[in-house]
This record gives structure tokens, C-alpha cells and sequence, in this order.
């Protein structure tokens, strides 16, 4: 992983802390002459630049539509940080929550894990795209990977931001705690919604939303993932959360999550999630559906200052598109690695937490928003 950037104005002079450290092999690909990498590197941090640094010839906006959709999905729903209890149930409800606890034991204790107030994670990822296909007869079935890295930061109880890089496209998105946004160098606009968690907390980093999330799920029964019998615990988003993400345009059908525990280890080793959209047709004719299911294999768990955490894993999504005679399918695989994580910021503010200013400027005069 680079974390530098050489200074290519002035030979000797200080080189560049870059925000988001990038593999070699995405450094190498910004340019062979020192003018056109440093180019590169400036509308890549800027955000400002669609651009592509690769050979391979998948159209941008596609890309960056699948890319946006795994680098910063959300979970519906606001998960609690504070604390982790452990209530009364019902005999499903009294399963799960005895899987949780077991999942609490296997990543730490709880003593452990309500002592973090705040994290830090880099990662470097590999996406592949494959499979799109549409209804017109169009199809382009090559696999296509791209390299890239990633920086997340949290704080309690739902501050987080994250930077995510792909070769030449970047992602940003971020809660303050009072709305979520994400923003694309595809678009110079950011869109926002109420606050909710990053998916990516719970593909093994952050154990403690892992558990928080899954406290008032049911276990639905068992399955045996790569030889290792699990638990299957199911969460259904209700109906104030799905009217909540819904917008004029857009009505969220529904948004399930699924956690898959091993009954040997206790530890997560699948997550996963469907979400059904409907986009609302402007002349009241038939409506277009939009069905995203993504599924993350978790690996690599590591004590890290006493935390369990998961270092790699693979997530891999799908994305239906139908209605109106259009119908539309998609496949991205994203890899990731996990290259250092820290808990317990020292100095970590809110301003680290701040959104885009045209979002500020909306909260400023009332206006609404889109939803993430």
C-alpha cells in the first residue's frame, strides 16, 4: 500500500500524505510521466473527476453505479451503540439472543466491546464486475477487476465517514448523526437520508454493531456454509423504517437481513441482505422494481487490543432491474483485505464527521433531501 505521493513539482521537496492509501499496482496505472500521475492523483482526491486510469473499456456511469452500490451500502437500521442488552423474549427471540451472546463471548466479551468509542480501519479491495445483461439484447458477460483502497472512521454513537477508491473513481459517504449522505466523482451533487450504519461495519469490523444489530432478530434455523454448521438468525426492516428510507420517487418494498454464526466458533461467517425498490413512474403507468442482494463471506478473524475482528472476507451483489419492457441485470464481486485497524481514536472530532457544504446548505434553509 502507498501511502505517499511523491512530490513531482519539486524533486527534493516533502512528499504527500495521501488520505486514502492506494495499492502500487493502482499508483502505476495514474500515468507513465511524473506531469500526467500527478494529474491523476490531484482529481482523484479531489473528487471532482469521472476518469478512468484503466485499459479495460466498462462504461463509467455503470461502473461507478455498481461501485457506489458495494462501497457505501447502508443498513436500515439505527443500530445502538452504547450499550448491549439482553432482554426476556419469546423462545425464538430467547435463541437469538443467546447466539448473540455467544458471537459477544467469541469477539471478546461484552466488557471488551463497550469500551470501544471509536475505530479506524484501512483496506485495500478488488472489485469484478460481471454478467450485465439487458433486454434489448445488449450483454457484455467479460469480467472486468479493478484495484482500490479504503479508510473508515467511526465514533459513537453513529458518527462515521468513509473514502473509498477504485482505480480512477472514488466514493465518499458519511454520518454525522443526523443525516447520511454519499457522494461519487461521477456527480458533483451529494444525496442524503436519515442516518444509518455502513454495511461495511458488519462485514467483521465493528462486532459490537454486529451484535447490537441482530439482538431483535429471530433465528429462522441452520445451514452448513463451507463445513461449518451455522445459526440462522433473520431481521425484517419495519414499516416506519422502510417509509423512512422512501422518498417522492422510490418506495422501499422491503429490506431483509440475514446473519449466519457458527455454532462452533460463535463468530460471523455470512451476512446478508435483499432490498426491494420500486421507482415510482412520473405518468402513473407501470412502475420499475429494483432488487439488490448482497452477500458477504467473512474470514481472517484477528484479536486486535483484545477484539475479534474479521481481516478479509468477499461480498458479492447482484442487481435486478425490471419493468417496463426493461429489464437489466448486473453482478459485482468486491475483495477486500484488511490492513490495519485501531480502536480508541485520541482527538477524533466532529469535524471529521462533516458532510458536503451543499448539504449544509440544505439543512440551513429546510429543504429535503434524497434518500442514500
Amino acid at each position: 500500500m502507498r501511502t505517499l505521493c511523491p512530490n513531482l513539482h519539486k524533486k527534493d521537496g516533502l512528499e504527500t500524505v495521501l488520505e486514502v492509501p492506494i495499492p502500487e499496482e493502482m499508483f502505476n496505472k495514474m500515468g507513465s510521466n511524473a506531469s500526467t500521475q500527478w494529474q491523476n492523483m490531484r482529481n482523484l482526491m479531489r473528487a471532482q473527476s469521472a476518469d478512468r486510469y484503466s485499459s479495460h473499456h466498462v462504461a463509467v456511469d455503470q461502473f461507478m453505479f455498481l461501485f457506489k452500490i458495494v462501497g457505501s451500502a447502508l443498513v436500515p437500521f439505527q443500530v445502538q451503540l452504547d450499550h448491549l442488552p439482553f432482554r426476556d423474549g419469546s423462545m425464538e427471540d430467547s435463541t437469538a439472543k443467546y447466539i448473540v451472546q455467544q458471537y459477544v463471548a467469541a469477539c471478546g466479551g461484552q466488557a471488551a466491546l463497550n469500551s470501544l468509542n471509536s475505530m479506524c480501519a484501512v483496506g485495500q479491495v478488488n472489485m469484478s464486475t460481471s454478467d450485465m445483461h439487458q433486454s434489448d439484447g445488449n450483454a457484455n458477460s467479460k469480467r472486468h477487476s479493478e484495484v482500490g483502497a479504503f479508510v473508515l472512521w467511526q465514533k459513537n454513537p453513529d458518527l462515521w465517514v468513509i473514502e473509498l477508491v477504485v482505480s480512477g473513481c472514488k466514493v465518499s459517504a458519511g454520518s454525522n448523526g443526523k443525516v447520511a449522505w454519499s457522494q461519487s466523482s461521477s456527480s458533483s451533487s451529494a444525496s442524503k437520508g436519515p442516518p444509518r450504519p455502513l454495511r461495511r461495519f458488519f462485514q467483521g469490523l465493528d462486532p459490537r454493531s454486529t451484535a447490537n444489530l441482530f439482538l431483535n432478530a429471530i433465528c429462522v434455523g441452520e445451514k452448513t456454509i463451507k463445513d461449518e454448521e451455522c445459526f440462522i438468525l433473520k431481521l425484517e426492516s419495519s414499516i416506519d423504517m422502510v417509509k423512512a428510507q422512501s422518498t417522492a420517487n422510490t418506495e422501499v418494498v422491503h429490506h431483509t437481513i440475514w446473519g449466519y454464526f457458527s455454532q462452533r466458533t460463535g463468530l460471523l461467517v455470512q451476512f446478508e441482505d435483499t432490498k426491494l425498490v420500486r421507482v415510482k413512474s412520473p405518468k402513473g403507468d407501470s412502475n420499475v422494481f429494483w432488487e439488490t442482494s448482497m452477500e458477504s463471506m467473512l474470514e481472517d478473524y484477528r484479536y486486535i487490543e483484545g477484539i475479534n475482528v474479521a481481516h478479509s472476507g468477499k461480498t458479492a451483489a447482484t442487481i435486478y432491474r425490471y419493468g417496463k419492457n426493461i429489464n437489466y441485470r448486473a453482478k459485482i464481486e468486491e475483495t477486500w483485505m484488511i490492513e490495519e485497524i485501531d480502536f480508541n481514536i485520541s482527538g477524533l472530532s466532529m469535524d471529521c464527521f462533516l458532510p458536503p457544504a451543499d448539504i449544509n446548505k440544505e439543512a440551513e434553509f429546510g429543504e429535503q433531501g434524497m434518500g442514500c
